[in-house]
């Protein structure tokens, strides 16, 4: 069907149309699928090497510190109590930023 559409609307289909699809694919997939795929195994690494006592932050941006590892949950400890969370609500980049140091400035 496309194909009948191209070639009622240019008459043909040439070389240089394919190849421009062909990098518009290429680019698609080094600029948006590449890096999101690169991302989740990322995320998904770091929440499987957490262990008790590591500090945590979610993805709701609730602070605390790792009680209990579950198959698929977390008990966390915040500061009034503890609170059950599924694996994926832990945040790879906020965790990051538990672990580099503050950034000092002499005025």
């Amino acid at each position: 069907m496309i194909a009948t559409i191209l070639l009622q609307a240019g008459g043909g289909f040439g070389a240089t149309q394919l190849i421009t699809f062909g990098l518009i694919a290429v680019v698609f997939y080094f600029f948006m699928i590449r890096p999101q795929v690169k991302k989740q195994k990322d995320q998904k690494k770091y929440v499987n090497e957490l262990k008790k006592g590591d500090k945590v932050i979610t993805t709701a941006g609730i602070h605390g510190r790792i009680l209990e590892i579950a198959e698929t949950t977390f008990l966390v400890e915040v500061e009034n109590g503890k609170i059950r969370f599924d694996k994926s609500a832990i945040s790879l980049e906020a965790s990051k930023a538990l672990n580099t140091p503050p950034v000092v400035t002499k005025a």
